[in-house]
């Protein structure tokens, strides 16, 4: 796929009916409402994801940040739209990020752009508060993602006052977020404001590995997927356990750690449709999950991404990787889809 796009040979129409139909929700919002109507019958929120990625320019960043102001707006006057979601690398250049971040100094052209980048999701954030929207900001890359947490918590520290709605993500596969998620959360005591918390496993582990080795820096990544979980799983209690301050979304397509997460929910004898706890997936995957906890009465989000197929590529790569390297995760969805097929023919 990536050698015929290059190529630009004619294949959007085959990538529009498989992998992009499977993990999106269409090229624009208004072709995301079927999706969003489908998800809602089953009470299963909708976060929406403007997934283009690779924007270079400044026309490019505020076309970014015009799409999300506009679906910002589009769930302000839906409940089935529960929040919004955003990349900073969407709304700047990812080489100025990583030269803040690397406190290189900044020419005053630079200076203005990274200015420009912080008003961007200043201009986001104040627009999901006055619109009652929780807008979540995605992980990255380790070498962008200290600027990306100031930028985050001084959002937290403005507009989580009085509750959450910035919410920032913390990835697990990190060898030290364990340790960042509850300085987050002692900055917020200290602060007085409320901390928004989305766990995820990680997603760029193969990116990360590639450049300690190159760069010759220790490799910022769990050294196996069991260390990987036991922090998520730690994370997760670490959060509850600070339940009066902690707003939590999981993403998680891990059945442990789900059905871990309802157990501490019951423990502390929570109610499952506790507004301080929202599971979640990505749209198309482990849809056993979602529909599963809906049904039991816990709030649930999907992930569903859009935009115009070439732009959300990068982002389907992602998907498609991801299903590859986590173990029978394709086939073991696929099993159970023909599972439930043959069980509803046997009940015709």
């Amino acid at each position: 796929m990536k050698t015929a796009l290059k190529l630009k040979l004619p294949i959007h129409g085959i990538l529009r009916k498989t992998i992009f139909k499977q993990f999106c929700g269409g090229e624009s919002l208004e072709q995301c409402e079927p999706t969003i109507q489908m998800l809602a019958a089953y009470h299963v929120k909708t976060i929406l994801d403007y997934s283009a990625e690779g924007e270079k320019t400044e026309k490019g960043f505020e076309k970014v940040k015009n799409e999300l102001l506009a679906a910002i707006s589009k769930a302000s006057k839906s409940e089935n739209l529960l929040y919004c979601v955003f990349k900073v690398s969407g709304l700047g250049d990812v080489r100025l990020l990583q030269k803040v971040q690397a406190k290189e100094k900044l020419s005053s052209k630079e200076q203005a752009a990274f200015e420009r980048v912080q008003e961007r999701v200043e201009t986001l954030c104040l627009s999901a508060y006055e619109s009652g929207v929780g807008i979540l900001i995605d992980g990255e890359e380790s070498w962008i993602q200290d600027v990306i947490d100031d930028i985050a918590e001084s959002m937290m520290a403005k507009y989580n006052k009085k509750s959450v709605t910035v919410i920032n993500t913390y990835q697990m596969y990190r060898k030290d977020m364990l340790g960042l998620l509850k300085h987050a959360f002692q900055k917020a005591v200290a602060h007085q404001y409320y901390l928004g918390v989305k766990l995820v496993r990680g997603a760029y582990m193969e990116k990360e590995r590639e450049r300690a080795q190159e760069l010759g820096y220790p490799d910022p990544i769990q050294p196996n997927k069991e260390a990987t979980d036991d922090d998520y799983n730690q994370a997760l209690r670490f959060c509850i356990n600070n339940k009066q301050r902690i707003t939590l979304v999981s993403g998680s397509h891990n059945e442990y750690s789900n059905q871990y997460l309802v157990l501490l929910m019951q423990k502390h004898g929570m109610a499952p449709n506790d507004t301080r706890v929202y599971f979640s997936q990505l749209f198309g995957m482990s849809d056993n999950i979602s529909f599963n906890l809906a049904k039991a009465g816990y709030n649930v989000t999907k992930y569903v991404p859009y935009g115009p197929i070439q732009a959300v590529m990068p982002y389907l790569f992602r998907r498609a990787e991801e299903n590859t390297s986590v173990a029978g995760q394709s086939s073991r969805e696929f099993r159970l889809v023909k599972s439930e097929l043959q069980r509803r023919k046997a009940e015709n």
